[in-house]
C-alpha cells in the first residue's frame, strides 16, 4: 500500500515541485540578467583632472584672467548697466543661484528677495542658472583626449566652448540684453563703452599684448573665460577615492556608490563630470516663470545631462529649477522609471528608453545622496572684486 500510495500520489506533487522551482530559477534569472543590464562599473566614473587644458588659441596669463574677473563682476556688459555675470552666477551658491529661473534684466534685490522692478516687460530667464563651477570640464570623458573648444554649453547645448558661451547671455534679452538694444547692435555698444574707460583699455593691452586693438568682442569673449576656468573645485572626496585612497569614503558612502551604480544612475551621470553630456528627454515639469513650454533646442524636451558635482550649494535642480531638493530629484527619478510623466506636454513614446531601464527604490534614496555629497568640494576661490573699472556697481544692481 505504501508503494502504491506513493506511486499515486507522488508523481504530481514532484512534478508540482519542479514546476515551481523552474519558474524560480527562470525569475532569478530574469532579475540577475536584468541586474546585470542595469548595473554599471565603477569604471564608468572618474576623478577630475588635477589641472585645466586651456585652448590653443587662448592660452592662461594672470593679466587675462584678472581682466575676466573685472568683466564678470561688471554690469557694464549689459543693456541697461544693471546686470553682470556674476547677477546669476554667485560665489556663495557655487557660482549658480537660489532662483528656481533667474531674474536677469529690470531685477532688484538678491536671493529670494530678488523681484522686477515697476513697471516690467522683461520675462524671467528661461532655464535655471546652471554653475560655473569646473565648466572648464564640461565635456570630459574617461577616454580620449579632451577638447576645451569643443565643450558643450548651456542646458541645450547650443554652444562649443567658454569662449563661445560667454557672449550669448549679453545678447539674450532677458539675461543681459534688455530693450535697449537689438540683438545685433549690444555687443558694439559694449566694446565702445570698454573704449571708453581707460582702466579697461590698459587691462585688455597687458592681457593681451602684442596686438595693437586688443579690445574686441573675441577678446572679451577670450578673457571671461580664461577666468571661468580658474573656478574649479576637483578634489572632492569621491576624487581622492577615485585616486586610490579608500579611506575617502565611509562604508554607508560606498554604498550609496554601489547603489548609484546597481541602480543605473550611471548611465548618463558617468565620467568625471558625472554627466555624459547628452540631450535625455524625461518629461521634467515646466518652471512656471514662464508661460510658454519649453520644449528644448530640437522641440522634443531634450535637455543635457548635467553635472551631480556640488549638488549640496547648487539647488534647485532640473533645468527648470522644479525641484528644491536631491530626494525629490530622485523621486522624480523613481516615478519616471515606473512610468509616470510629470510633464503634461511630453509623451511617452518621447521619453527616454533609458528611464525604463532604471531600477530606483524609494529605500535607496537616502543612500544614494550620502554618496552624491561626497561629491561635494567647497575649496574654490570665491574671491569677489570690491570694485569694477567702470564704476558700477559689484555684480550688479542687487540691492
Amino acid at each position: 500500500m505504501r508503494c502504491s500510495f506513493f506511486n499515486e500520489f507522488s508523481a504530481p506533487i514532484l512534478s508540482v515541485l519542479l514546476l515551481v522551482m523552474t519558474s524560480c530559477g527562470r525569475n532569478q534569472d530574469a532579475d540577475q540578467k536584468r541586474e546585470k543590464k542595469i548595473s554599471e562599473s565603477i569604471a564608468v566614473l572618474g576623478a577630475l583632472p588635477e589641472s585645466v587644458i586651456d585652448p590653443p588659441d587662448n592660452p592662461t596669463n594672470a593679466k587675462k584672467v584678472e581682466l575676466g574677473r573685472f568683466l564678470f563682476y561688471d554690469p557694464v556688459l549689459s543693456g541697461n548697466r544693471d546686470v553682470a555675470c556674476a547677477t546669476c552666477h554667485q560665489p556663495e551658491f557655487n557660482y549658480a543661484e537660489f532662483l528656481e529661473t533667474s531674474i536677469g534684466v529690470n531685477g532688484t534685490g538678491s536671493d529670494s528677495k530678488r523681484q522686477f522692478r515697476l513697471p516690467n516687460t522683461i520675462p524671467f530667464v528661461k532655464r535655471n542658472s546652471q554653475s560655473v563651477l569646473n565648466t572648464a570640464f564640461n565635456g570630459i570623458q574617461n577616454h580620449g583626449d579632451y577638447d576645451p573648444r569643443l565643450a558643450p554649453m548651456f542646458w541645450d547645448m547650443r554652444a562649443k566652448s567658454l569662449e563661445e558661451q560667454a557672449l550669448l547671455p549679453i545678447t539674450t534679452l532677458e539675461e543681459m540684453r534688455g530693450h535697449s538694444f537689438a540683438e545685433e547692435a549690444v555687443l558694439d555698444e559694449i566694446i565702445a563703452r570698454i573704449l571708453r574707460i581707460p582702466e579697461y583699455q590698459t587691462l585688455f593691452s597687458e592681457a593681451f599684448s602684442g596686438e595693437t586693438d586688443p579690445v574686441h568682442a573675441k577678446n572679451l569673449a577670450k578673457a571671461i573665460a580664461a577666468y571661468e576656468r580658474t573656478l574649479v573645485a576637483n578634489n572632492s572626496r569621491f576624487d581622492q577615492y577615485m585616486r586610490g585612497d579608500s579611506n575617502a569614503l565611509s562604508l554607508s558612502e560606498k554604498d550609496g556608490l554601489n547603489l548609484f551604480l546597481k541602480t543605473g544612475c550611471a548611465k548618463c551621470h558617468n565620467g568625471p563630470m558625472l554627466s555624459d553630456f547628452k540631450l535625455h528627454t524625461l518629461g521634467v515639469p515646466d518652471t512656471q516663470n514662464r508661460k510658454e513650454s519649453d520644449t528644448g533646442i530640437n522641440n522634443d524636451y531634450a535637455f543635457r545631462t548635467p553635472s551631480l558635482r556640488n549638488l549640496r550649494f547648487t539647488a534647485p535642480y532640473m533645468h527648470s529649477g522644479k525641484f528644491q531638493t536631491l530626494d525629490q530629484v530622485l523621486m522624480f527619478y523613481e516615478d519616471i522609471a515606473g512610468g509616470k510623466i510629470e510633464n503634461p506636454h511630453v509623451t511617452a513614446g518621447q521619453m527616454d528608453p533609458l528611464v525604463y531601464e532604471l531600477n530606483l527604490k524609494f529605500k535607496d534614496i537616502s543612500s544614494i545622496v550620502e554618496f552624491l555629497n561626497t561629491l561635494n568640494d567647497d575649496n574654490f576661490d570665491k574671491t569677489v572684486p570690491t570694485r569694477v573699472p567702470s564704476g558700477l556697481k559689484v555684480k550688479g544692481n542687487m540691492d
